[in-house]
């Protein structure tokens, strides 16, 4: 699906992002992408979609190079952007236009997602808020059935219902042959829904483990005072005690806490699985 082989990037101007990166991902996930501002989260996926090209080293999604633009490639292919740009269409009109340059678009689950998210079809796209746009491109992107599917802040504009409704359609629409990548600072909103965790710092990958793997080794508790608890690998200070990490003891599995993890690989926490 995904293969980057010693990557280099570099905005004009600006500092290397990444220096011979290299990530292999496989289809059949849903993947958070994860990373502090400027790690470089937004310009892998717009790598990932062609719309920048690498400096050095070589991108192939689907066998294909992205910079090349090739049609077959751009039909399998959605980058659901955290600012999308939408025409003076109605959303019908943006259908009939749109939707035939994907070859596996599915009508019938457009409409089925359009009704989840409360839009009606005579709606002009660019009279809308923000958030109905962000709800449309999303319905948008799950109907194109694209084998890679990129999400950049795909909360971002979302009310509460609605991201709730996001995380349900995305669930229910994804399939075995499809990758979706999600690039988000709102871990909370998909922490229920990603089944792989990828971290990029400092124009690396520093941490890249499925969920399970994750929940089979490290417990995620709140604890009342750290002196009383032995083996704590991270905790950080909240509301009646503590948020912490601990390695699972007795195979007792608990819900992962993808934000503690997140800042605990931040803080340079060893973290063995």
């Amino acid at each position: 699906m995904i293969e980057t082989k010693n990557l280099t990037f570099n905005h004009k101007k600006q500092k290397t992002l990444f220096n011979n990166l290299t990530y292999m991902q496989d289809s059949g996930s849903i993947t958070g992408l994860l990373g502090k501002n400027g790690a470089g989260k937004s310009t892998l996926l717009k790598l990932f979609a062609g719309l920048l090209h690498p400096k050095k080293g070589e991108i192939l999604i689907n066998g294909y190079t992205p910079a090349y633009r090739n049609p077959d490639f751009l039909s399998d292919i959605f980058l659901v952007s955290d600012e999308p740009y939408l025409p003076s269409l109605t959303i019908n009109s943006y259908l009939n236009i749109y939707a035939p340059l994907y070859k596996n678009f599915d009508r019938e689950k457009m409409s089925k997602i359009i009704n989840e998210f409360e839009l009606l079809g005579s709606q002009k796209l660019d009279s809308i808020s923000h958030g109905q746009q962000k709800k449309f491109v999303i319905a948008f992107a799950l109907s194109t059935n694209c084998k890679l599917l990129l999400l950049d802040e795909p909360t971002n504009g979302l009310d509460i219902p609605s991201k709730s409704i996001f995380r349900k359609v995305l669930i229910s629409s994804v399939e075995e042959d499809q990758l979706v990548l999600i690039s988000t600072h709102q871990v909370k909103d998909i922490e229920t829904v990603i089944d792989r965790i990828v971290i990029i710092e400092d124009g690396n990958i520093v941490f890249e483990k499925d969920t399970h793997v994750v929940t089979e080794k490290l417990q995620f508790q709140k604890i009342e005072s750290i002196t009383e608890v032995s083996k704590i690998i991270y905790s950080e200070k909240c509301p009646g005690g503590y948020n912490a990490i601990l390695p699972v003891e007795n195979n007792e599995e608990t819900e992962i806490d993808i934000e503690l993890l997140f800042n605990a690989i931040s803080n340079k926490t060893e973290i063995k699985l």
